[in-house]
């Protein structure tokens, strides 16, 4: 069994070595993948803590250097993100129940707060052990969560920065703005 300052060690090895957030994502998810399988023993209880008002954002771990995290999201029936994107690589992995993710392309040719033109784009169901991943520019904008007549969700976030902020978009004011995001500590 891996633990999980050896998943965190391997994770932050190889994405030192990765010149560029595809290669880093493409390094990382097979070791994600592996992980899941054990994940369930080697997270505490209190990373599946839920929140009755939100999907809940559980610290697994921070690095002092801020250049890693990883979280456990808990997702209770009804409970999704906003329109948002990451400004980091990204590896997902599923542990309970089906995640629903809906992308957005963003057609205009700016990179500002304004004039945001998006397109919905597709719609991915994750099941238990299936892993994702993003990189930035182009950002990858999209909403996560779980319809409110499904089951609840467990999910990891491994993130190429402390994830302690994002970008959240407005489709009816066609721009978006920055935010900081809570999390409970473990």
């Amino acid at each position: 069994m891996t633990s999980l300052p050896a998943f965190i060690a391997d994770c932050r090895s190889r994405a030192a070595q990765c010149e560029h957030a595809a290669i880093a994502v493409e390094a990382i998810a097979p070791i994600m993948h592996r992980f899941m399988r054990e994940a369930e023993q080697l997270l505490k209880p209190e990373h599946f803590r839920a929140d009755p008002d939100h999907y809940a954002r559980n610290a697994v771990y921070i690095a002092p250097e801020q250049d890693l995290s990883l979280f456990a999201l808990v997702w209770t029936p009804g409970q999704w993100t906003p329109i948002h994107d990451h400004g980091s690589w990204g590896v997902v992995g599923v542990l309970r129940g089906t995640l629903y993710e809906r992308s957005y392309v963003r057609m205009d040719r700016e990179t500002g707060d304004v004039g945001i033109d998006l397109k919905p784009g597709g719609v991915f169901l994750l099941d238990p052990g299936t892993i994702t991943s993003f990189v930035p520019n182009p950002d990858h904008i999209h909403r996560t969560g779980v319809p409110a007549d499904a089951q609840p969700v467990v999910s990891l976030h491994l993130y190429g920065r402390n994830m302690d902020s994002f970008h959240i978009y407005d489709l009816d004011s066609r721009s978006r703005r920055r935010v900081n995001v809570a999390h409970n500590e473990s």
